[in-house]
Parts: C-alpha cells; structure tokens; sequence
C-alpha cells in the first residue's frame, strides 16, 4: 500500500489521520463490509474508521464494528499497520490514513449494514481470491494472517 513515488502535494493534509480496521473471525469466516466512502468505495473490505481521542484501539475497533454491522466481538491483538494514500486523478494526495488491523473473536450478532457499510456479510477466509478486484488492498492478507493460514 505505501510507494516512494513522488506526487505533489498542493492540498495535502497537515498529517496522516490515525483509524482502525476490525478483522473479525468466526471459525474460518471474516467479516467484510462494502465501502460506502472514499478511498474504497464500493470494494469489500473491514470494519472500521477513525478512533476517537483518548480512544484505545481495541474500543476502536470494537465500536466501530458495532456502528458499521451491530456484531459484538473481543479485541485481541494488532495484526499489522497499512499506510492507505488517497490520490485524486492526477496524484495530489487527498487523505493520508494509517490504519491499524485489529484482529478481533466475533462474540454474537449478525451483519446488519448501517452507517459506512452498504453491506456486510461473513466470507469464507479459504476462498478469498487475492485478484479480485472487488477487495481492498491487503484484506486477503490480512484475513488470512488473522486466520493462521498465512
């Protein structure tokens, strides 16, 4: 996700927003949801978004499972931390995220879509297809480190 390529920087943000995604297994499921903002829009990926000030990330995570599907789950541990550089069409950088991955035990609730989410729903980690172009980048990698598979 993170490139040394150059790009301008006309409106750049003054610093990267700190956000968390929530990997959430049930056996050898995960749960993903659809993207309804940028960067991702419309792609398949975790739960998640900014954590609050004076948030940990495990509440996080946890809360923003709950506001994009109304699973309940237990935080575990912090998978991984993926730069995400929002670029318009001709490269200006938009937003700079630093997402921490959060792997997280579903403890009860199915996926209901709601706030950032147009859908949600368990997918089985094993047929994951790292070339789809429907996921966000790394949520084949990550669902399956989370899983033990990788």
């Amino acid at each position: 996700m993170t490139s040394t390529k150059r790009y301008p920087m006309h409106h750049a943000p003054a610093r990267p927003i700190a956000a968390v995604i929530a990997v959430v297994l049930r056996g050898l499921d995960v749960l993903l949801v659809r993207r309804i903002n940028p960067p991702d829009a419309g792609l398949w990926g975790f739960p998640g978004g900014k954590i609050d000030p004076g948030e940990t990330l495990a509440d996080a995570a946890l809360r923003e499972l709950y506001e994009e599907t109304g699973v309940r789950a237990s935080a575990c541990a912090v998978l991984d931390a993926l730069d995400v550089l929002d670029r318009d069409a001709s490269g200006v950088l938009r937003h700079h995220f630093i997402l921490v991955a959060v792997a997280c035990h579903w403890l009860g609730g199915e996926p209901l879509a709601a706030d950032d989410a147009s859908d949600a729903g368990w997918f089985s980690v094993m047929a994951l297809d790292p070339d789809d172009p429907g996921f966000s980048s790394d949520v084949v990698a990550l669902a399956r480190r989370a899983a033990g598979l990788a």
